[in-house]
């Protein structure tokens, strides 16, 4: 095995339907860690009364 540092390899985010992932750098003991976004699954509506009979 060699000595030298293993180089950075540059790794695209991942997209799905309602995730994100996004690598970290990595630690002084070279773990390297993922950063999770969800994005919602419905939209919110702001609540109106219905209109009487």
């Amino acid at each position: 095995m060699s000595d030298k540092p293993k180089e950075k390899r540059d790794v695209p985010d991942g997209k799905s339907r309602f995730m994100t992932t996004r690598r970290k750098e990595p630690t002084e003991t070279g773990f390297v860690g993922y950063e999770a976004t969800w994005e919602p699954f419905h939209k919110e509506v702001e609540y109106t009364t219905p209109k009487k009979p």
